[in-house]
């Protein structure tokens, strides 16, 4: 069965930094590309940051810049370094796993930025 398992968000102040991880668990993540993706209460879930099998990363805008995706295979675990957070980047980040047809999700893990 396969599980992504976030972890590593919290409460921070504005300016501040968070690291996320996603450890994935039945799959294996090098064939995937993986994202992170964002939900804040009363909005659409939006697309952060992602990152191909062959490590190419993207990012939207809003976190150019300040945010750092990265995955290491040989722990299965993908990561999103935040820095110089904002309130505007509180939401609950979700992990997200594609590959062809297969798409997977993580349950999430919150994140509140407080000016």
């Amino acid at each position: 069965q396969v599980q992504l398992v976030e972890s590593g968000g919290g409460l921070v102040q504005s300016g501040g930094s968070l690291r996320l991880s996603c450890a994935a668990s039945g799959m294996i993540i090098s064939s995937y590309s993986m994202g992170w993706y964002r939900q804040a209460p009363g909005q659409l879930r939006e697309l952060v940051s992602f990152i191909t099998a062959d490590g190419t990363a993207n990012y939207v805008d809003s976190v150019k810049g300040r945010f750092t995706i990265s995955r290491d295979n040989a722990k299965n675990t993908v990561y999103l370094q935040m820095n110089s957070l904002k309130p505007e980047d509180t939401a609950v980040y979700l992990c997200s796993a594609v590959r062809l047809t297969e798409n997977y999700w993580g349950q999430g893990t919150q994140v509140t930025v407080s000016s």
